[in-house]
């Protein structure tokens, strides 16, 4: 029997057959995806096969091949990649200015991996109600970034609903991925897509001004206009896994452009002569943050420095 996995609880998985039927179901075997060593081999989004058992509950015997997938460096352990969801056709990246504030460095570190698996992304940057006018000189200077670069990037309130249309426009007919850091305000526009649904809202820590966790596990939700939203849990840090050195570059469009002028064909953007890339940087034809993103994500090699800026 086929279906659909529509939450990951840990260790079991929601599947939903093509009856339309959840089904509560385990893993069956030992799942490797090609060679990565993942905490979670099955994940939302994933189609599979299931073996039903008397009890009204499954075994997953087989992972369909997927269309693509965005994966991250496992937070407890570095040598591990946890994959966010898979099989989606776009990623809305929700970020916030204050209350939390979302670094530039986790902006770039996600957009990045998108590129690197194909998948579109825009952001949204949320609470814009809250906004103080140093907030929205700010909103507009990350808009014109992102948008110079080739990311759609708009300013909503999921509370008032301003500039809101944006997502349920984008979302229709989709299968798209929410992410972002915790306290950014996933669940309450979740709530404001799915007004029924029984979503928890979190508050943000009002000593260190980040996000307190209220989305444990990831967990697809259907839409009545078409498409499907996956919510997934808050994360603080988004550490990269399995870049290859020489194509970092790749997964950043304005520097990959650039790069075609360098000297060398091999260049790395650091140190070497007659880099384009470190001349457009001077020339501020590269936004310094982006290219400061870029270089974290070159030397990403020891445990926990992913997680020093968030």
């Amino acid at each position: 029997m086929k279906g659909l996995v529509t939450k990951n609880t840990g260790s079991w998985y929601i599947v939903c057959t093509e009856a339309g039927e959840s089904i509560p179901c385990k893993i069956k075997g030992n799942f490797r995806l090609k060679g990565i060593r993942s905490t979670n081999p099955v994940s939302v989004g994933d189609l599979v096969d299931i073996e039903l058992n008397t009890d009204h509950t499954a075994f997953i015997t087989r992972i369909h091949e997927r269309k693509n997938y965005i994966i991250r460096r496992s937070s407890n352990l570095s040598k591990e990649s946890h994959i966010i969801a898979a099989n989606i056709d776009q990623a809305l990246l929700i970020i916030s200015i204050n209350s939390p504030s979302t670094s530039t460095t986790f902006i770039d570190r996600f957009l990045a991996t998108a590129e690197a698996y194909r998948i579109p992304v825009s952001i949204v940057i949320n609470k814009c109600d809250s906004f103080t006018e140093e907030d929205k000189e700010y909103a507009q200077a990350l808009c014109y970034l992102y948008r110079t670069i080739g990311y759609e990037c708009r300013c909503i309130s999921a509370t008032t609903g301003e500039g809101f249309d944006f997502v349920t426009e984008t979302i229709k007919d989709k299968i798209t991925l929410l992410s972002g850091n915790s306290g950014v305000g996933k669940s309450t526009i979740i709530s404001r897509i799915l007004p029924g649904i029984d979503i928890k809202i979190g508050a943000v820590s009002t000593s260190h001004h980040k996000g307190m966790h209220t989305t444990t596990f990831s967990e697809m939700y259907p839409l009545p206009q078409g498409g499907y939203i996956i919510d997934t849990p808050g994360i603080k840090g988004f550490g990269t896994i399995d870049f290859d050195p020489n194509e970092v570059a790749h997964y950043f469009p304005e520097i990959f452009e650039i790069s075609q002028h360098c000297r060398f064909n091999n260049c790395t953007h650091r140190h070497e002569p007659g880099c384009a890339v470190l001349k457009a940087l001077e020339n501020h034809e590269i936004s310094e943050s982006r290219y400061t993103s870029y270089l974290s994500i070159m030397s990403d090699s020891t445990e926990g420095k992913y997680r020093e800026a968030f």
